[in-house]
């Protein structure tokens, strides 16, 4: 019984369909269950024909669906030992058996007919009995649809009148699929050619062992009935079925589905599908959901599964909300998991070379230089020459070149905004260290993410910085933000932008204290300030206002009138 025991092994088949109507059975998709049979070679893509050693076709009015009938028939040999339920199974599909049973098949009997429900593997004796099987021929189906799409669904999946089957998937996962050519190439362009192009195949069953045998069932479904069936675990290879065989209609519903499903936890998994699909929209949907929940993005499980191309655009993005030195951590977590995949030593000189070029994109210099201090120096990640580069930078003036980009990530959506509040500019205005203040409040939510300053009127300059912006309490002042950096000029009239690392919420009637402390040569200056500037969208024509007072204290002598910042840049 070496057959009957190969079939118990076998994963069960996936079947979308129920059994059709008058008494008609569906099929089996097991692809062990029937023997090869086609004729020709193929010549189109899309699969691989199977040859058979001989071919036995259906007689033409049983095949398809049907009330399974058996004949008993003497077999006139004299050695033969009982048949198994996998050898019965075989013999039934034969339209003739040697030594008499195409005969016995012709002369059929009211008493030779037993029952569907008898199961296949019937005793023997020793001239032995073989078992032959074939459908009853369903007549008039087509009376009980009454469209031409119950038509077509009723034969989806099903024998009746199929002119090619499928040997889909791979090992013992394989499964015969039945289908029609008309209908697979009314609905594909890629069947279209397979089956009626120039290098057309004649074959009748043809190998798909790339394609999913649920994906390529739910890639039928859809053919035959319009009707789509994905689900979670079989959405991405239904996906990659659906461009395969380029059903352009079922594609978009597996982009929708997974819009639908995107979430935190499996942004970074879509990601790498939709970039590996060419699915621009949804990798842009990914990306934006990565913007807004970051941290919890990193801490899934999938992060570190993408790959090296992957975690790059994401690095590279200016809209990550989250710190640096926790993006810090989880390419380090990457880096660990991938040494393993290509099986490294966990080094830290092989967690820097599995990171390549993404390394240079994570932003050191936006940390604190505790933060700095305490993981990435020790790491032994980043250089020694790195290392004191940094160093240098975070506490030194004029700061030393870096490798790293110094650009503030912003985790703020919509488009940049900025007013200005002067309406001339004027020349020499000095520094001795003491802070431009200007005093503000505003009339709704914004984020401020940084100054426009004047500069030098001596022509190409670089200035020292320090902006900051505090809250105005009655007895002390609260810093909200700050960065100590430097900008350079080119000797113009125009503002130069000095951004915060984060951005600073300015909550409405509240007052706030803009600050800047530079050092470098005399430089411009603004008159003719407005006490009021309101800023208005362009898109939606909702109104930001800005009032500015004077605060109080050594302030360098900028007011409302005239003085440095004049420039104030935000989100809403």
């Amino acid at each position: 019984m070496a057959a009957e025991e190969e079939s118990n092994s076998r994963a069960p088949c996936l079947n979308f369909s129920s059994p059709g109507p008058l008494g008609n059975a569906q099929p089996s998709n097991n692809a062990h269950s029937s023997p090869a049979t086609n004729e020709g070679s193929a010549g189109a893509t899309g699969g691989t024909p199977r040859t058979a050693g001989h071919s036995n076709p259906q007689p033409g009015p049983d095949r398809g669906g049907g009330t399974d009938v058996r004949v008993e028939t003497s077999l006139n040999r004299q050695h033969t030992t009982p048949q198994s339920a996998g050898q019965s199974a075989t013999a039934a599909r034969a339209p003739t058996v040697a030594g008499g049973a195409s005969g016995a098949a012709t002369n059929m009997t009211a008493s030779s007919v037993e029952s569907p429900n008898i199961p296949s593997s019937l005793p023997s004796s020793p001239a032995s009995a073989a078992v032959l099987v074939y459908r009853e021929p369903v007549y008039n189906w087509q009376a009980t649809k009454n469209t031409v799409k119950e038509r077509f669904a009723f034969l989806f999946n099903n024998e009746v009148l199929s002119d090619v089957h499928f040997l889909v998937g791979k090992g013992m996962g394989v499964q015969r699929i039945p289908a029609h050519r008309f209908a697979l190439a009314v609905g594909s362009a890629v069947f279209d050619a397979m089956f009626n192009g120039g290098m057309a195949t004649t074959s009748t069953e043809i190998e798909l062992p790339d394609v999913e045998p649920a994906a390529f069932l739910a890639l039928l479904k859809f053919l035959y009935s319009d009707e789509v069936q994905i689900g979670p675990e079989t959405v991405m290879t239904t996906l990659y079925t659906a461009k395969k065989y380029a059903v352009p209609a079922l594609e978009a519903h597996c982009v929708e589905f997974l819009k639908k499903n995107l979430r935190a936890d499996n942004a970074f998994m879509l990601l790498t599908q939709a970039r590996l699909f060419d699915e621009p929209q949804l990798a842009s949907l990914c990306l934006e959901n990565i913007d807004k929940n970051t941290v919890d993005a990193l801490a899934a499980e999938g992060f570190t599964d993408i790959d090296l191309d992957t975690l790059v655009a994401v690095l590279e993005r200016d809209t990550l909300g989250v710190r640096e030195v926790r993006l810090f951590g989880a390419a380090v977590r990457w880096a660990e998991a991938e040494t393993q995949r290509q099986q490294y030593q966990p080094t830290p000189e092989n967690k820097r070379k599995v990171l390549g070029k993404a390394l240079v994109l994570i932003r050191f210099p936006l940390m604190t230089i505790e933060e700095f201090a305490a993981g990435p120096a020790q790491s032994g990640i980043l250089s020694d020459q790195e290392v004191v580069s940094l160093f240098l930078h975070f506490t030194v003036n004029p700061k030393p070149h870096v490798e790293f980009i110094d650009r503030p990530r912003c985790c703020l959506r919509g488009k940049e905004c900025s007013i200005t509040r002067f309406g001339q500019v004027e020349s020499r205005w000095g520094y001795s260290g003491t802070s431009d203040c200007i005093r503000f409040s505003v009339n709704r939510r914004i984020f401020v993410v940084g100054f426009g300053l004047y500069g030098s009127i001596h022509g190409p300059t670089d200035y020292q910085v320090n902006i900051q912006v505090k809250r105005n309490n009655i007895y002390y002042n609260t810093v909200l933000g700050q960065n100590d950096t430097g900008f350079s000029c080119d000797g113009s009239s125009n503002t130069f932008r000095v951004m915060f690392k984060e951005p600073v919420e300015i909550l409405p009637s509240v007052n706030y204290i803009a600050c800047a402390t530079l050092k470098g040569p005399d430089s411009h200056y603004g008159t003719k300030g407005m006490r009021k500037v309101t800023h208005e969208a362009p898109a939606t024509g909702t109104k930001t206002c800005f009032t500015f007072c004077y605060a109080a204290g050594n302030n360098n002598g900028t007011s409302v009138e005239d003085g440095q910042i004049p420039e104030v840049i935000f989100y809403t």
